[in-house]
């Protein structure tokens, strides 16, 4: 037997996780802890799971006026469900699919990975609910796969430019790998960050909060590079699970000559690849040019949009998503599914 549950609050996810009936996080964004920074943010959680006897799925969301989205915001990569493999961990979601049917007249999940079958297993679960399910893609995600190359190996690849600027250029800064988290360095970050080309912060609170918690996880790489003892670049980089995630990274305009920006990434791939070992490095979402320099893939990220067309407000969803859709150039489709009553 399953039930189906609604918490307002994220302590629930911590709890599912101690006594393993959660899936074991595979990425910083699937963790309890992770929420549980978004809702001191101000982010008001609608935490949706199912359990049997000895499993349980739970999909971290939000509501506003009856559309449900996920419990996330621009500093997420990723986002996905919380739930077993196989078909225990599907028949769970399904039924959160169906629970939330009686909810709301509209979810929208993204942006969900697909390498990992996460926007497969949801779109299904949405559709046999009977929802009208749409899913496209959303963003772009770059990585690199180091296939157990050494960073000499890896650098040896990369497009001449690059390889060019490194060696002219590379003596002019010193650079620095914290693998804890430091007030000083961390408070250089920022006003680094502030006075670069970068867009003002969503919430620079909760990312320091999440550089605390990582650091003293161990899993914290914060760079600075510095010329003439000012620190002129920073970059947040966390390590788990075999993976570098690039968070954030900025350099001063005024010190633009130098490209310290450059020689601070070299730094931190050096590290990632060739001190923590790890497989593979994730640049996030978008599609800034200079990510291609260094990355080798791209992996895309959907968006699934589930109308319940037994509600008058999903038919009018679902009507201006399409109209919306006419006027703009065709996306990669995943699964898209027909109506279901």
């Amino acid at each position: 037997m399953i039930e189906a549950r609604y918490h307002d609050e994220v302590n629930v996810l911590q709890e599912l996780f101690e006594d393993s009936s959660l899936a074991k996080p595979r990425a910083p964004f699937d963790r309890a802890s992770w929420y549980a920074l978004l809702a001191e943010a101000g982010l008001r959680p609608l935490i949706a799971i199912a359990s049997d006897q000895n499993n349980a799925a739970a999909l971290a969301l939000t509501e506003n006026h009856g559309h449900i989205t996920p419990l996330r915001n621009w500093y997420s990569f990723t986002w996905r469900q919380l739930a077993p493999e196989g078909d225990r961990g599907d028949a769970l979601l399904l039924e959160i699919a169906k629970q939330l049917k009686n909810r709301s007249h509209r979810v929208t999940l993204e942006p969900v990975p697909d390498e990992d079958g996460s926007a497969t297993r949801l779109a299904a679960a949405f559709n046999s609910a009977g929802w009208r399910v749409e899913v496209v893609q959303c963003d772009t995600n770059h990585v690199l796969h180091v296939n157990g190359r050494s960073f000499d190996d890896y650098w040896l690849s990369r497009p001449g430019p690059l390889r060019t600027t490194l060696k002219r250029k590379g003596a002019k800064v010193k650079t620095r790998i914290l693998t804890h988290f430091d007030a000083d360095a961390w408070d250089a970050y920022e006003t680094i960050y502030e006075a670069s080309w970068k867009p003002s912060e969503d919430n620079p609170e909760m990312l320091r909060r999440f550089a605390e918690q990582e650091g003293e996880a161990g899993r914290l790489r914060l760079g600075l590079a510095m010329c003439e003892g000012i620190p002129v670049a920073a970059q947040c980089w966390t390590v788990e699970n075999g993976c570098a995630y690039i968070h954030k990274l900025a350099h001063l305009q005024s010190a633009r000559k130098l490209s310290a920006g450059t020689t601070l990434s070299a730094a931190l791939f050096k590290h990632a690849i060739d001190v923590d070992g790890v497989g593979l490095v994730d640049f996030g979402t978008g599609t800034q040019s200079y990510k291609a320099d260094w990355m080798e893939d791209v992996r895309p990220r959907y968006r699934i949009d589930c109308f319940n067309l037994s509600s008058l407000h999903g038919w009018h969803d679902l009507a201006r998503l399409t109209a919306r859709r006419l006027t703009l150039p065709e996306v990669p489709m995943l699964a898209p599914s027909p109506p279901r009553s």
